[in-house]
C-alpha cells in the first residue's frame, strides 16, 4: 500500500515550483516576481543632523571702525587725532580693508588733516594705495569744506563777520602750492557779493593787474574791495613787492570811488593784515 492518500481514483493537482527566496524567514512577505515593476521601497532618511553653514567671517578691522564712530558722536572731531579723522573719510572710498595704515601713510607724506585733503590730485595719487576714487573722496570733504566756509560770508557785512572771513580764505588758500591772488567785492553796505581769483603765478610770484581789477569792481557796482592772497612758504609777512602793489591799486581805485579796505595775506594757520600792520 503507498503512502499517498486515496484520492477516490480523481488526478492529483499539478503543483506549482516554489519561487520563494529559500532565505526569507518563514511568514514573511513573499518577495515580487521579476518584472512586475514593484516599486522599491525608499531608503530611510539619515537620523543625524546636517551640519548648518557657518557665518562668514567678520572682518578684523570693523570693531575697530565701529569704536571710531562712537567716540566721534561722543566727543565730536576734536576726539580723534588728525589720522583716526582721515581714516573715518576713507571708510567710504575703502569700504572693506583697513584704512589706518592709508591715514598714517598720507599723514606723514603731507604732515597733516589740512594739507592732506586740500593737496592736489597729482601729488595725492604718489602715495600707495591713493586710487582715484580715494582721491575723489578726499577732493569731496575740501570742497564741502569750502562751501560751509563760503555760505558763512556770502551775502553778510565783511566787517561784522571779520574772523569767518579771514577763516573762509584761509580755507581756501592756505595749503595751496602757489600763490593766487583774489578779490573780494563788496557794495555800499560792505556785504560781500563777489569772490573771485584773479590771478595764479608760481610759488613766491604772482601777476597783478591794478586796472582789472578796478576794472572787474566797477562791473560788479563794488564800492569797496579787499585784496586777498597766499604765501605758499606759510609765513604771511608782507614783502616790499606786496606793499607796492597795494598802494598802485587804492591809487587806481580812489579816483573812481572804489575803496581798498584791506590786504590780507595768508599763511599756514596764520595771517597778516596790511591795514592793522599800518602799510595801507
Amino acid at each position: 500500500m503507498s503512502g499517498f492518500e486515496d484520492t477516490g481514483g480523481k488526478p492529483l493537482p499539478r503543483l506549482q515550483p516554489d519561487t520563494r527566496d529559500a532565505g526569507a524567514k518563514p511568514g514573511a512577505d513573499p518577495a515580487p516576481a521579476p518584472g512586475t515593476g514593484a516599486p522599491e521601497k525608499p531608503a530611510p532618511r539619515s537620523a543625524e543632523k546636517s551640519t548648518p553653514r557657518s557665518k562668514a567671517a567678520v572682518p578684523s578691522h570693523a570693531g575697530h571702525r565701529q569704536r571710531l564712530r562712537a567716540r566721534f558722536i561722543e566727543g565730536g572731531p576734536d576726539a580723534l587725532p588728525d589720522y583716526e579723522l582721515l581714516e573715518m573719510v576713507l571708510f567710504r572710498a575703502i569700504p572693506r580693508r583697513d584704512t589706518k595704515p592709508l591715514a598714517k601713510a598720507l599723514i606723514a607724506h603731507f604732515g597733516s588733516f589740512n594739507e592732506v585733503i586740500t593737496a592736489p590730485v597729482d601729488r595725492l595719487t604718489e602715495v600707495t594705495g591713493v586710487s582715484e576714487g580715494v582721491a575723489t573722496e578726499l577732493k569731496l570733504i575740501q570742497a564741502a569744506a569750502l562751501r560751509l566756509a563760503k555760505s558763512a560770508v556770502m551775502d553778510r557785512p565783511a566787517i561784522s563777520s571779520w574772523s569767518a572771513l579771514v577763516d573762509y580764505c584761509s580755507a581756501a588758500m592756505a595749503y595751496e602750492t602757489t600763490e593766487q591772488f583774489r578779490v573780494l567785492f563788496l557794495d555800499r553796505k560792505n556785504v560781500l557779493i563777489a569772490d573771485e581769483i584773479q590771478s595764479r603765478g608760481t610759488i613766491d610770484h604772482t601777476p597783478v593787474y591794478p586796472r582789472e581789477v578796478i576794472k572787474r569792481a566797477l562791473e560788479l557796482g563794488a564800492s569797496a574791495i579787499i585784496l586777498v592772497h597766499n604765501h605758499p612758504s606759510g609765513d604771511p609777512s608782507p614783502s616790499r613787492a606786496d606793499v607796492e602793489m597795494t598802494k598802485k591799486i587804492e591809487d587806481a581805485a580812489k579816483p573812481l570811488g572804489v575803496a581798498v579796505h584791506d590786504h590780507l595775506v595768508i599763511g599756514k594757520g596764520q595771517h597778516a593784515s596790511l591795514r592793522q600792520l599800518g602799510l595801507l
